[in-house]
């Protein structure tokens, strides 16, 4: 099997991924909290990780990929209490969120993970994997939490590069009186008599690091080849998911720690908490979605992408280039796709730290060669749809009406010009781009 070198967040360097049993990986993607829509940079986690299940199991190994859902979390406690009334009802947002969330994924072309765990269905396990740490000398139970003692896991910090001392010194710790020492995390946390789930500290719900252990041991196993996810997970929630199966299990938990890099605006992380984002589905509005995707892996994995329409024009028009390019190969075949002198080329990069951007410029440089040969047109073709996810269908003409909403949009810019907060109106003029409609302000006489 051709061999894939990726950059492993835990040495800071490209290594081989060499899979616990030849031919065989286990990769687990941490999954969405679902209790909105998803945004770009969601988009571009599950593009990334989607690229490297289909580029393994084109080369022959494997896969069993597992990405979960967060579908128990104070977020959506507190959307169901705003939008529904009852905090209870909490699985109905988590049920409206995972449904447009496969939407979006399928819009995307990406495949669907072999195991798609839920926390709430899981519960069992969780309970087991805590009662497990209490046992080994790991966790303890106080007033009906349980908290992750980090002073028993001396390798703490090793994925992050962080050391105690600063993380002691205030560094994203949640401070309770009920802990032995400030770095602890809760595994469980107590809930009123009746509440939740019961367990044997009394009524509660999981902590967030927890869920993720448990569901990853029940689907794959004690150790993974592959975990992945935004380098925003990176701390706390991976490092405390090391601890904490290390810990339990006394062996190396994962070989390979992958993490791809922000969407970010304006050098700003895109993300729901400080409103900078814009949801995929409203971009699917202005642009097909294999044109988002293809915007995604026209950057480099590792790199931050700072978010703009006008690189999204340019990757329209570069797809569309490549669909007209591809239009005419309906009737050609490929007899050996992997042994195409060209596809061995593109695939050099692409096993080389999932280098997209090298391999579209080897493409886009051997197009004119490629006019007069059929068989290896086709060749590349298939390389396109089946390890990147591209459809190359001929992009349609989307056609955009003056909704309420939009016209909302324009009556409060153009409030915004008057009143000269420009910084308001260029926000606005955004998200009407997102919606597909182009605002081109006249000058003041």
């Amino acid at each position: 099997m051709t061999p894939v070198a990726i950059t492993n967040t835990l040495s800071g360097k490209k290594e081989t991924i060499v899979p616990l049993h030849p031919g065989k990986i286990k990769m687990y993607v941490c999954g969405i909290t679902p209790y909105d829509y998803p945004h770009m940079g969601h988009g571009r986690v599950y593009v990334t990780f989607d690229l490297l299940y289909r580029l393994l199991t084109t080369l022959g190994y494997e896969v069993s990929y597992c990405r979960n859902f967060t579908d128990i979390d104070d977020k959506l406690l507190n959307k169901a209490e705003l939008e529904l009334g009852d905090r209870m009802r909490y699985l109905e947002i988590a049920d409206r969120y995972i449904k447009a969330f496969h939407q979006d994924m399928n819009s995307l072309n990406c495949k669907n993970p072999d195991y798609e765990p839920r926390v709430t269905q899981t519960i069992p396990e969780i309970i087991a994997f805590i009662e497990g740490l209490i046992k080994a000398g790991k966790a303890y139970e106080v007033s009906g939490d349980v908290y992750f003692s980090i002073p028993s896991f001396p390798a703490y910090g090793e994925l992050s590069k962080r050391n105690i001392d600063d993380l002691m010194a205030g560094a994203r710790v949640e401070i309770s009186e009920l802990k032995k020492n400030p770095l602890d995390f809760a595994l469980w946390k107590a809930e009123p008599q009746g509440m939740f789930w019961k367990s044997p500290w009394g009524y509660g719900r999981p902590g967030w690091h927890i869920e993720c252990s448990a569901m990853a041991k029940k689907f794959l196993g004690e150790q993974l080849d592959v975990h992945g996810g935004g380098m925003d997970l990176i701390f706390p929630h991976h490092e405390n998911e090391k601890a904490q199966s290390e810990g339990l299990f006394d062996e190396q938990f994962v070989r390979t720690w992958v993490h791809n890099a922000f969407v970010t605006i304006n050098k700003e992380k895109m993300s729901k908490s400080l409103g900078n984002f814009f949801i995929l589905r409203d971009i699917f509005k202005r642009y097909d979605p294999m044109v988002v995707r293809y915007y995604f892996l026209n950057h480099y994995f590792r790199a931050p992408l700072d978010f703009s329409f006008d690189d999204l024009d340019m990757a329209q028009k570069s797809y569309q280039r490549l669909c007209k390019f591809f239009a005419e190969d309906q009737a050609a075949a490929c007899e050996d796709m992997l042994a195409s002198p060209l596809v061995k080329k593109m695939l050099a990069f692409v096993v080389d730290d999932l280098n997209t951007v090298g391999m579209l410029g080897v493409l886009f440089e051997h197009l004119p060669e490629l006019k007069n040969n059929a068989s290896e047109r086709a060749c590349v073709k298939m390389f396109l749809n089946q390890v990147l996810g591209l459809t190359l269908q001929p992009l349609p003409e989307k056609e955009v009406a003056i909704t309420p909403e939009i016209q909302k949009l324009l009556d409060e810019r153009e409030k915004a010009r008057v009143a000269k907060d420009w910084k308001r109106a260029d926000e606005l003029r955004d998200q009407l781009k997102a919606l597909g409609i182009e605002v081109h302000d006249k000058k003041n006489k």
